[in-house]
């Protein structure tokens, strides 16, 4: 049978924690020698795209990007026969789409792995990456920790949920009315035996966490919401004052891309605190360890 990882929840507890060891290998076996990889864009990408070539060219694959307009998903073919095609050519598929039920369809007749690079539902290499940098900074286990989310409960809050539950560490999720985590997230975070908590009030979630994230008030495809999203979000900006409600030692991390003087203060990214820039080397790392995973680098 065929593995997909769409979103965290795809990997058992045993195997996330396998692509968390296999992530820190610098030196990695060459698994996907005389391979390729198919790497499909429907949305801009920086790190997601940098991260995965370099992932598979350090696995001795070959990346092979791939720009929407090349293909016209849904336009020029359907997404299962794009997946097919793909499928005789590489030994995976990763895709950054705007629609999670894409992904579904590809998945549902492609014959190797399609990866979620990112989709409106869950974004599962960027959560690896985050649970990656809290093990680097906080070192040996992470079971028992708290830590908070402090904005839209999106896609990247989602699959952060998951995977703090896969690692033990509780999850308390700070948006406004309308806002937080749906039930159907809780639900899943539950079902791994996770702990998550939601609350209007920023205060109340980053009070005593060992760790604070925040992500963009406004993300690719709300453009047009933009202006209520700036009223709504503005009283959960994450600032010095909020940071020092945390645990001693707190630190900040953000997916990027960052809007200084929205979600969060040049202080706070820029500050000492901030674990942003081994987040996002961990994207890498991340990807690396998932495809040993799939790949029979264990």
């Amino acid at each position: 049978m065929t593995r997909h990882l769409l979103d965290v929840d795809d990997l058992t507890p045993e195997e996330f924690q396998a692509v968390l060891e296999l992530a820190g290998d610098e030196y990695p076996p060459r698994v996907l020698a005389g391979k390729g990889v198919a790497l499909l864009f429907q949305k801009p990408s920086a790190r997601t795209r940098n991260s995965s070539e370099m992932a598979v060219f350090q696995l001795g694959g070959h990346p092979v990007s791939i720009r929407d307009e090349e293909v016209g998903v849904d336009r020029r073919e359907s997404a299962e026969d794009v997946a097919r095609t793909l499928a005789q050519y590489h030994c995976a598929i990763g895709a950054r789409v705007l629609d999670h039920g894409l992904l579904l369809r590809m998945a549902a007749v492609s014959g190797v792995p399609v990866i979620n690079l990112l989709s409106d539902q869950a974004h599962p290499l960027q959560a690896l990456a985050d649970v990656l940098t809290l093990k680097a900074h906080w070192g040996g286990t992470l079971a028992g920790r708290r830590v908070a989310w402090v904005g839209d409960g999106n896609n990247v809050a989602r699959s952060l949920a998951l995977a703090c539950a896969l690692a033990g560490v509780e999850v308390a999720v700070a948006s406004p009315e309308g806002y937080g985590l749906d039930e159907a997230s809780i639900a899943a975070v539950a079902r791994l035996g996770g702990k998550v908590s939601q609350t209007s009030s920023p205060a109340e979630a980053v009070k005593g966490a060992g760790a604070v994230f925040t992500d963009a008030w406004v993300s690719m495809g709300d453009e047009a919401e933009a202006a209520e999203r700036a009223r709504a979000f503005r009283p959960y900006q994450v600032g010095t004052e909020l940071m020092a409600l945390a645990a001693p030692g707190a630190v900040f991390l953000h997916c990027l891309p960052a809007h200084r003087g929205e979600e969060v203060t040049a202080e706070v990214i820029d500050g000492p605190s901030s674990l942003v820039w081994p987040e996002a080397a961990n994207r890498l790392r991340a990807m690396r360890g998932l495809l040993l995973l799939l790949f029979g680098g264990v």
